[in-house]
């Protein structure tokens, strides 16, 4: 449709005619997402117009058509400016039921659910587009407090007169918010308390029932959540994340601790619930697990409180169904391979932590982890079992992918250098001792308990044979000084050392050792600490003398 032709129509204020050229116009702009740059401003005049048309007295097929049109219109970001006015996201919040009153309640709703949920899409492409858009929800239209207290009158549920899919882009415009304005995620966690408002949301949502302080049940009888339920679950645990994100770096009190641990136990049941397909599973896991990285780790005892029931995994007479889950979700998402820095690092910080506040969890992993060594013949990276997976993960290009996966056999091995090296290798192990400063061997700073003796027979034999470097057993390679004389023995050496002098002086390659600190250090300055001891070793045995 030729858009002057539409702007005319508009003028005329003709609903039918209205009616019957957005109904086109939506037609063919649906799919849509890049626009003529050339109709810019008559796009930015069709967008005056409809919100205008909204005040007039229209049929609710009429409004649904407009707001249809303007929600195509608000992808483009060059032609939000009729929207992203005070007065016009204020109407669309009215639209969508989300206006409130001067004492603080919402207005009557003033639309049926198709026209509120449209109303909402344009909210949250007008949102996400735009950060004038972005300013205005926070402090003039007030939209989170709508969003708030229309969450808080039916805790989420679609039966309470709103569908489903109206339910959905509430959650998806909080989300937005939250994510897009620091300022609304702090009002959020604290003004309208959030994290018990979504908890309750999230119950909601997923039909639970309690069966113990901890403990949660659902009326669906095992059977996997249906799409629309994943979709407003996960919705509500992106919102979550998002004000939950500085919890683990506070201190807690004793009532925000009760509060978390609600939560913790509602999202133990979502790790161990599965969607209607195996993607939504994944996704809706890894939603979860965001989650669960933000709350304070004396919370996380709940994951391992319920009684151990026949089928659940055991170890010292703890439930272990979550982190056999979690250990699961770690495997699968290992296989995959992709994004590993957004999609494994927050599943391996969280193992890491709990590893290391909890004794049993610490236990149970290394024994899925790093079983007892009986097999030297190959090096630790190769192999499809966990422990090679998570080796080879150790030079990764990604460092945060590299580090996380260190951190986390580290942590397993209660931070012993000797036993780390022993199940990695010291050329991956390297980069982790370097940071540490633990490269001359020692302990890390965690505190365990005792040491045992984990080690085969197997492993006992080969030992000695063992390279600390490859962490195998190799072959015997002849040596290559044999049968030569020791004139050439002392032409090759002073070859070497003339050829790492020239790679230093032309600053190609920086010579390092390891520092007294245990860290790498310039080989110069690691020669002169060494010739400052040697010096003050001196002195004072001349003054003993």
């Amino acid at each position: 449709m030729e858009l002057s032709l539409l702007i005319d129509i508009l003028q005329t204020g003709d609903q039918d005619a209205v009616q019957n050229a957005l109904l086109e116009f939506n037609r063919e702009y649906a799919q849509s997402f890049f626009f003529n740059a050339e109709e810019r401003e008559k796009r930015k005049k069709i967008g005056e117009l409809l919100i205008d048309s909204l005040s007039w007295d229209l049929q609710p097929c009429c409004r649904l058509v407009i707001l249809e049109a303007i929600r195509i219109l608000s992808r483009d970001k060059h032609s939000l400016a009729p929207f992203v006015r005070t007065d016009s996201m204020r109407l669309l919040a009215r639209l969508a039921g989300l206006e409130a009153t001067e004492e603080g309640g919402l207005l009557p709703e003033a639309s049926d659910g198709e026209v509120a949920c449209e109303a909402l899409k344009c909210l949250c492409n007008t949102v996400y587009n735009s950060e004038e858009a972005q300013g205005m929800a926070a402090e003039e239209v007030r939209l989170i407090g709508g969003l708030a207290r229309c969450l808080k009158a039916d805790g989420g549920a679609p039966e309470s007169g709103r569908g489903g899919i109206t339910r959905f882009y509430e959650l998806r415009l909080t989300f937005l918010l939250t994510a897009l304005r620091l300022d609304i995620r702090r009002q959020l966690a604290h003004q309208f308390h959030g994290v018990a408002l979504l908890a309750d949301a999230l119950e909601t949502t997923l039909g639970l029932r309690w069966l113990d302080v901890h403990e949660v049940a659902t009326s669906r009888s095992g059977e996997p959540l249906p799409r629309d339920v994943t979709e407003r679950a996960m919705e509500i645990l992106k919102i979550l994340f998002n004000i939950t994100f500085e919890t683990s770096k506070q201190q807690v009190d004793e009532e925000d601790a009760a509060l978390y641990r609600h939560l913790a136990a509602i999202l133990r049941y979502c790790l161990l619930t599965d969607s209607d397909s195996k993607e939504w599973t994944q996704e809706f896991h890894g939603h979860t697990v965001n989650v669960l990285v933000n709350l304070p780790l004396m919370c996380l005892d709940v994951l391992l409180m319920p009684k151990v029931e026949p089928g659940s995994v055991e170890y010292m007479g703890m439930n272990m169904d979550t982190v056999e889950a979690l250990l699961d979700f770690m495997n699968r998402r290992l296989d995959r391979g992709l994004k590993l820095r957004e999609s494994l690092t927050p599943v391996l910080n969280l193992l890491t932590e709990s590893s290391r506040y909890h004794r049993e969890t610490r236990k149970f992993l290394r024994a899925r982890v790093l079983p007892p060594l009986r097999d030297v013949t190959n090096r630790p990276e190769v192999g499809e079992a966990l422990r090679n997976k998570l080796v080879r993960l150790m030079t990764h290009v990604n460092t945060d992918v590299k580090h996380c996966a260190a951190e986390f056999l580290f942590v397993l091995c209660k931070e012993n250098v000797s036993r780390f090296v022993k199940y990695t290798g010291y050329g991956n192990a390297a980069g982790l001792l370097a940071a540490r400063g633990l490269l001359g061997g020692g302990k890390g700073d965690g505190k365990y308990s005792e040491e045992e003796d984990t080690d085969t027979e197997e492993y006992k034999e080969a030992k000695p044979n063992i390279n600390p470097v490859t962490g195998r057993v190799e072959e015997k390679l002849p040596n290559p000084m044999d049968g030569m004389t020791d004139e050439q023995k002392e032409y090759e050496a002073m070859k070497l050392v003339s050829m790492f002098d020239r790679l230093s002086r032309e600053q190609i390659i920086q010579p390092m050792g390891v520092g007294c600190d245990g860290k790498l250090t310039p080989l110069d300055e690691t020669v002169q600490q060494m010739a400052e001891q040697i010096s003050f070793h001196s002195d004072s045995d001349m003054e003993l003398d």
